[in-house]
């Protein structure tokens, strides 16, 4: 039975789960490729620290170059995130003749075409299974099982994270910071959990999904997001009288004028499956024009399901399927057929609005009337009553379907308003 070699960079949370795998499941993985595969090289700035697991002799190291220069390596994994060094690794790797595994969301969504191109030049395959949903198969299911659909539509909860907050917020109505706090007790949110709470995280893995579903290839940075830095105790509390939760949705909509492209909390029914996503699980739902509504529902994060995933790449790297795949879906080549992404600020839809305002007569009509002035028409309203006079009064607004570039000019307008404290809190409703 032939041996194929694996080297692994990258030896944190992920990767130590990588090489769990990979050292205590031989029998298995032999199983699905019908080789031997060998980790042989674990590569890591730290070659001291205890991460529960014993590598055999000569296999850690500090030294890329033992894997570069080794030409019996032939799959390398990725697991060390952020942009550099990575990017320059994933370059010399693939310069140096080795297939690419990576869980890399960030590397892909900003340098995703020079990455590819560079694999087309030597010749060589990147998977990325791992990179939007941890544990869960989106990718594959994209690139594989939904090829005979065109795809209408994206709808993802991809995050682990935020639904943890906003789930700890709703069911045992702790505010916020508490709720990020204990997020981070749990090990679910890092130390500073900016690029997960402010929607980065998110909105890089739908750049992902642009490209991978309608052959879009945005930048990151200029898809609209709005985290859920600003969601408030209340919001969870008036959302519920009416029907709703709060989900953070990464969103990819194709219509007639476009793909629209969106990050934000967003209202959700609460019975649909969308809003029935508890704690730190991942949802992604795929609609197609044959197989309709499509729903994937697992961990999205975490040392295992994000270890199964990758280990799934390397199988499928071993026995050429990633290679297959990658030369006919040309992915973030500049030939690929894409479709064009709508102008955001034309995407219609329906918008939840907190405002906190001063209580005396004619605020409603202020805030109404400069609505209206863009075209902006109220469905319901809703005010909390005031504990004593004089105070600000929060006053809830929910709109009918209007473009957002009009939204955007009306709540710049508003917030400019004697009236009102502070900047509107907008929320997105489905």
């Amino acid at each position: 039975m032939s041996t194929v070699k694996v080297a692994l960079i990258g030896f944190g949370t992920i990767g130590t789960g990588v090489a769990k795998l990979l050292l205590q499941q031989k029998e298995r993985i032999t199983r699905a490729t019908g080789k031997t595969v060998e980790l042989v090289k674990v590569c890591d700035k730290d070659t001291q620290r205890d991460r529960g697991i014993a590598l055999p002799k000569g296999v850690l190291t500090a030294d890329l170059n033992e894997i570069l220069n080794d030409d019996g390596i032939s799959v390398a994994i990725e697991l060390i995130g952020g942009l550099e060094p990575a990017r320059s690794i994933v370059l010399s790797l693939l310069k140096a003749g080795k297939n690419v595994v990576t869980a890399n969301k960030a590397l892909l969504a900003t340098h995703g075409p020079e990455i590819f191109d560079a694999a087309r030049t030597y010749g060589k395959s990147v998977a990325f299974e791992a990179a939007v949903g941890g544990g869960i198969p989106i990718i594959n299911a994209i690139s594989t099982a939904l090829q005979a659909n065109e795809l209408r539509q994206i709808q993802a909860i991809v995050n682990g994270t935020c639904n943890f907050i906003l789930t700890a917020m709703e069911e045992n109505g702790t505010n916020y910071k508490n709720a990020v706090a204990e997020a981070q007790r749990l090990g679910y949110a890092e130390a500073d959990p900016t690029m997960d709470v402010d929607g980065t995280d998110t909105v890089q893995k739908l750049t992902i999904l642009a490209q991978l579903a309608f052959g879009v290839c945005p930048k990151w940075q200029d898809i609209p997001k709005t985290g859920i830095d600003t969601v408030d105790a209340i919001d969870i509390v008036y959302t519920k009288q009416l029907g709703y939760r709060i989900k953070l949705l990464a969103v990819a909509d194709a219509t007639d004028d476009g793909i629209e492209l969106y990050v934000s909390p967003m209202l959700v029914r609460r019975h649909t499956p969308v809003a029935g996503v508890r704690d730190a699980f991942n949802l992604i739902k795929v609609v197609g024009d044959a197989v309709g509504e499509c729903v994937l529902l697992g961990r999205g994060a975490g040392e295992m399901p994000t270890a199964s995933a990758v280990v799934g790449d390397v199988i499928d790297t071993i026995l050429g399927r990633t290679k297959t795949t990658f030369d006919v879906l040309k992915l973030w080549a500049a030939n690929r057929p894409a479709k064009t992404i709508k102008n955001p600020a034309d995407i219609f839809g329906k918008n939840y609005l907190r405002f906190l305002v001063e209580d005396r007569p004619g605020v409603l009509a202020e805030i109404s009337g400069v609505l209206g002035q863009h075209g902006i028409s109220i469905a319901s309203v809703l005010q909390q009553e005031t504990e004593s006079e004089n105070s600000p009064v929060t006053l809830i607004i929910m709109t009918h379907a209007s473009r957002e570039g009009d939204t955007l000019a009306a709540l710049e307008k508003i917030d400019a308003l004697p009236c009102t404290f502070g900047k509107t809190l907008r929320m997105r409703v489905e």
